[in-house]
C-alpha cells in the first residue's frame, strides 16, 4: 500500500482513540500537531510507530497551510472557530478534511470551491453530532421506503458519570473546561413540537426541563433542548414531521442546582472588583454575601437570602440545593481563585471539585424515539439506544465515540469508499452505511427497537 499522511490538529481529550484506530493501518503516518509541543508528544509517546509531533500555532495561517500542504488529509480537532482556516488551506492544496463539529456558515461557504478543488470535507462525525445523525437517517430511510411517514423525532444524548461515580450536587464531571458546560446553560433552544416551533431563552432553559421516559427505569434523566431543531426538518427529510427534539440529557437533580445558580448570577461574566487577580483574598462566604446582597457571612442568614434571590423557598429540592452549596464551600472560609467574574471564578471551584478521579469511568447515553405512522395507517414507535461505559484506565466512552467514528470517515475517505465531494455532513445512506458497518465491528452502535 502507498504510504498515506495524516495531519491531526489538535491533541486534546478524544485525539487517542482516533489515533490507535488509524495506526491499526501500516501505511498511515501520521503528524500530531498542537499548539504546546508537549501535549502533542504525550500522545505520541502513547503511539510511538509512525508519529511525529510538532507544535503549530493555530491563528498563523501561513503555517497551518503548510502543514496541510504536506499531508493527504487534515483532521481538525481544534476549536470549531478555527475549522473554517483549515478548510481554506485543504482547498488551496487539494486536501481532504475531517471535523468532528457541526458544519458552521463560515465552513459552508467553502463548499462550492471543496467541489472545484475535489476535495472531501468531512464534518459532523463524532456521538453527537456523529452516531446520532447515522442512525437517525437509517431509520428514517428505511421508513420512507416502506411507505410510512416521520411524525416525531425526538433524540437526547448526554456524557454523564457512570452512576457510581455521580457522587457530587450536580450529578456531573468535568473532562474538560467547565466554562463551555456552563455557558451552555445560556444558549436558547428552539425546536418543533405538535406542530408549532417553541423558542426557550437561556434563562429558562432549565425550567423547560422534562423527565425523560427512556425505557431504562434504572436510569433517572432528565433532558431540555439543545439549540436549533428547526432546521432538521430538511438535513433529515422529514417535512412530515409535527415534533422534532434534540436534546441533552442530565441526571435529575442537576436542573434545579444550575438554576438556583444562574438566579444567583454565577454565569455572570462581568468584571468585579473583588475578584480581579491582584485584589485581596476573599473566601467564599465572602463572594456569596457580595452576590446576595448582605453584609454578613452568617451561614443561616446567607441561606435566607439565597432562598430569596434564588426564588426556590418552593423548591422540593431545596435541601439539596442547599447541601449543594455547602459542599462546593460556598459557606467556608475557603478562599477562591480570583479569576476576574464570577463565572471563572466558580469554574475554577469545579475544576478542582468534579473531575474524574482515577478508576472512575464515564458513560454516554444517545437514544432516538421515532413516532411511525405505518403505510397501513397504523402507528409505531421505535427506539435506537447507544449505551457506553468508559474503561477506567483505558478511553472514555465519551473520547471513543468521538475520535473512533472520525477515525472510521478518515479511513474510508483515504481508501476511496467515501467519495462525494464538498462541505458534508453524515445525512445520506451512502454515506453512513460503510461508517455504521465498522463502527459497529468496534462494538459502537446504537440498539434498535420497537416498542
Amino acid at each position: 500500500m502507498s504510504e498515506k499522511k495524516i495531519l491531526l490538529l489538535g491533541s486534546g481529550f478524544v485525539a487517542a482513540p482516533f489515533v490507535e484506530y488509524v495506526l491499526r493501518r501500516p501505511e498511515n503516518k501520521l503528524t500530531v500537531a498542537s499548539r504546546t509541543l508537549k501535549n502533542a508528544q504525550a500522545l505520541v509517546a502513547k503511539y510511538p510507530k509512525n508519529t511525529t509531533a510538532v507544535s503549530v500555532d493555530i491563528t498563523d495561517d501561513k503555517a497551518i497551510e503548510d502543514l496541510v500542504a504536506q499531508h493527504d488529509i487534515a483532521i481538525s480537532l481544534i476549536p470549531y472557530i478555527y475549522h473554517a482556516k483549515v478548510i481554506a488551506a485543504a482547498v488551496k492544496h487539494k486536501k481532504d478534511v475531517v471535523t468532528t463539529s457541526y458544519v458552521s456558515p463560515a465552513m459552508m461557504e467553502y463548499d462550492q470551491a471543496a467541489k472545484d478543488a475535489g476535495i472531501t470535507v468531512m464534518n459532523e462525525i463524532g456521538l453527537d453530532p456523529g452516531i446520532d445523525h447515522l442512525y437517525a437517517v437509517k431509520t428514517i430511510d428505511e421508513v420512507h421506503k416502506e411507505g410510512g411517514k416521520l411524525l416525531e423525532f425526538i433524540s437526547f444524548c448526554g456524557g454523564l458519570p457512570a452512576p457510581e461515580n455521580s457522587d457530587n450536587p450536580f450529578g456531573y464531571k468535568f473532562s474538560w473546561s467547565a466554562r463551555g458546560v456552563l455557558l451552555a446553560l445560556k444558549n436558547t433552544a428552539k425546536y418543533l413540537e405538535d406542530g408549532k416551533v417553541v423558542e426557550v431563552s437561556g434563562p429558562e432553559l432549565m425550567e423547560s426541563v422534562r423527565v425523560l421516559n427512556t425505557g431504562y427505569p434504572g436510569y433517572a434523566f432528565v433532558g431540555y433542548g439543545n439549540r436549533d431543531s428547526t432546521p432538521y426538518d430538511k438535513r433529515y427529510n422529514i417535512p412530515e414531521a409535527k415534533t422534532i427534539i434534540r436534546g441533552s440529557i442530565r441526571y435529575d437533580g442537576f436542573p434545579q442546582f444550575a438554576k438556583a445558580l444562574v438566579n444567583l448570577g454565577f454565569l455572570n461574566e462581568e468584571p468585579q472588583a473583588h475578584l480581579a487577580a491582584d485584589s485581596a483574598e476573599i473566601s467564599w462566604s465572602q463572594v456569596l454575601a457580595n452576590a446576595v446582597g448582605i453584609q454578613t457571612t452568617d451561614e443561616e442568614q446567607l441561606k435566607a437570602a439565597i432562598i430569596e434571590k434564588a426564588k426556590i423557598a418552593n423548591e422540593p429540592r431545596l435541601a439539596q440545593i442547599l447541601d449543594g452549596m455547602r459542599w462546593l464551600g460556598f459557606f467556608s472560609d475557603v478562599k477562591v481563585t480570583r479569576r476576574g467574574n464570577l463565572l471563572d471564578t466558580f469554574c475554577a471551584t469545579l475544576e478542582e471539585k468534579m473531575q474524574y478521579e482515577e478508576n472512575e469511568r464515564d458513560m454516554v447515553f444517545l437514544q432516538h424515539r421515532f413516532e411511525i405512522e405505518l403505510k397501513d395507517g397504523s402507528k409505531q414507535t421505535r427506539t435506537s439506544t447507544l449505551i457506553d461505559y468508559g474503561v477506567p484506565g483505558g478511553f472514555s466512552a465519551m473520547a471513543k465515540t468521538v475520535g473512533v467514528p472520525c477515525g472510521i470517515a478518515t479511513q474510508l475517505i483515504l481508501d476511496g469508499k467515501i467519495t462525494q465531494k464538498g462541505v458534508l455532513a453524515p445525512m445520506t445512506p451512502e454515506i453512513n452505511d460503510p461508517i455504521i458497518e465498522l463502527l459497529e465491528k468496534e462494538n459502537i452502535g446504537m440498539v434498535e427497537k420497537i416498542l
